[in-house]
């Protein structure tokens, strides 16, 4: 197999380098934390977009879609497919509730409706899920980088960290939006061009689907119904309960640039991962005994042109570093404001809230690697499916009623839905083999607490 010579690493290096230098420069004008986290609500539809697009094409959009597709073919198209259905969903139903609360992040709607404990109770357990996301993305990074660089996975991390500070902790929200926008256009360039090739090599799509067994990698359902909807489901919710989306939305000058940038999102999303899961099923076919996390990068190195392939594979790098960047961000953002500035610093102005945000997404970074470190062989979209899904268990029902049925849930049930819910979500997952996803427990113990604090409200009165 080919290794990457001197025009891929020019590529890669030119293609990063301007992408650093990008980051660090939009960081010039953030001078307080309103600047940091929502871009003093001054983004235009595009830079919205691309905040969204930023986060969202990520490791498990490209490469963890394309390691699933090596094994099970188009059911690994859910992953992008929910994202597009959860930006579209958000953009009809969420974009208004939440720039007319006021509020900054989720848990603050949540605290304002069910008081201060649900708030923190909601901020600590959906920081697990933001931090299994950054897990996804820097398992994606030592896919990559070992298969171009052949460097250890340790290696591998460190610098996929660095390059995530420099992406997000300069930048911001305004900086992930310019970012996003620059890796949305590489980024379809790379499967554009990805599955022209794939097309030119095989002679059409014809001899790829006679190639492969049809009711593995052409159906949509064959890790069975049960997985692959809950799939869908998960990042649906992963996407309404996102702190990150939250922050992106509300960084728009207005209701109808944000809404409009949702949509965009929304159809934007799917075909970047169609072409991952094309690229995933023609290296089954012509390299069926290389590791399947490597799919992606193997079919750059071998099948693009160097310098083409180069910037590709800097794409790659900088969709994973975008995605685990924007989680980054929604973690730090959580801390100072919902845990920071409530609880330990009340009259703490702009510039330590956007030093403790910027302290707890390098924080963030470094709990990530850790936790990579002994799961280095795991599936790239388990950790991606989990994360969303976990995130959706916790704060789903809570942020609903504060949204939507305001003084209708009595708190104490608020609470008591998402610490059942993710404590119903975790131990399926863990102690028990289920033909569904473990995500379906978790929303159904949480939709029962949170429908017997309905009844109780009601006859409270």
């Amino acid at each position: 197999m080919a290794e990457a010579g001197f025009l891929h690493i020019a590529g890669m290096a030119s293609t990063l380098l301007l992408i650093m230098i990008i980051g660090i420069n939009s960081g010039k004008n953030i001078k307080n934390s309103s600047d940091f986290t929502t871009g003093g609500k001054s983004a235009s539809t595009s830079l919205v977009a691309g905040a969204l697009i930023s986060t969202l094409i990520g490791g498990s959009s490209t490469i963890g879609t394309a390691q699933l597709a090596y094994s099970y073919g188009m059911s690994a198209w859910w992953f992008t497919l929910g994202s597009g259905l959860g930006c579209l969903l958000f953009g009809l139903f969420f974009v208004k509730p939440f720039r007319n609360s006021g509020c900054i992040t989720i848990q603050q709607v949540i605290s304002h409706e069910y008081g201060n404990f649900a708030g923190v109770v909601a901020s600590v357990l959906s920081s697990f899920g933001i931090v299994l996301n950054i897990v996804a993305q820097i398992l994606s990074a030592n896919a990559l980088l070992t298969a171009v660089f052949g460097i250890r996975p340790v290696l591998s991390a460190a610098i996929t960290v660095a390059i995530m500070i420099c992406y997000v902790v300069f930048g911001g929200v305004l900086g992930t939006g310019i970012l996003g926008n620059v890796k949305l256009v590489l980024t379809y360039i790379a499967v554009g061009f990805g599955t022209y090739k794939i097309l030119t090599l095989s002679g059409g799509f014809t001899p790829i689907y006679n190639a492969l067994p049809k009711e593995q990698y052409f159906n949509m359902f064959a890790r069975g119904f049960g997985i692959d909807i809950g799939s869908l489901v998960s990042v649906i919710l992963g996407v309404l309960c996102g702190q990150t989306y939250v922050q992106t939305i509300l960084s728009g000058r207005n209701d109808i640039d944000a809404k409009k940038a949702t949509v965009a999102a929304a159809l934007l999303l799917p075909p970047v991962g169609l072409g991952a899961v094309f690229i995933g099923m023609y290296m089954k076919i012509n390299y069926p005994l290389i590791e399947s996390s490597q799919a992606f990068p193997i079919f750059v190195l071998e099948n693009m042109p160097p310098l083409l392939g180069g910037a590709v594979l800097a794409t790659l790098l900088l969709a994973l570093v975008g995605t685990g960047s924007g989680m980054a961000l929604g973690f730090g953002t959580i801390v100072s404001k919902d845990i920071y500035k409530k609880f330990i610093r009340k009259d703490a102005d702009g510039k330590k809230e956007l030093l403790v945000s910027r302290i707890f997404i390098v924080l963030s970074f470094l709990i990530s690697a850790a936790i990579v470190s002994i799961n280095k062989q795991t599936a790239i979209l388990t950790w991606g499916f989990l994360a969303t899904g976990l995130r959706g268990t916790v704060l789903l029902f809570p942020m609903l009623g504060a949204l939507f049925f305001k003084d209708k849930i009595d708190h104490r049930f608020a609470v008591a839905s998402s610490i059942g819910g993710i404590t119903a979500h975790l131990t399926c997952e863990l102690f028990f083999e289920l033909s569904f996803d473990s995500l379906f427990a978790g929303v159904g113990v949480g939709f029962i607490i949170f429908a017997v604090g309905a009844i109780v409200k009601k006859f409270s009165r």
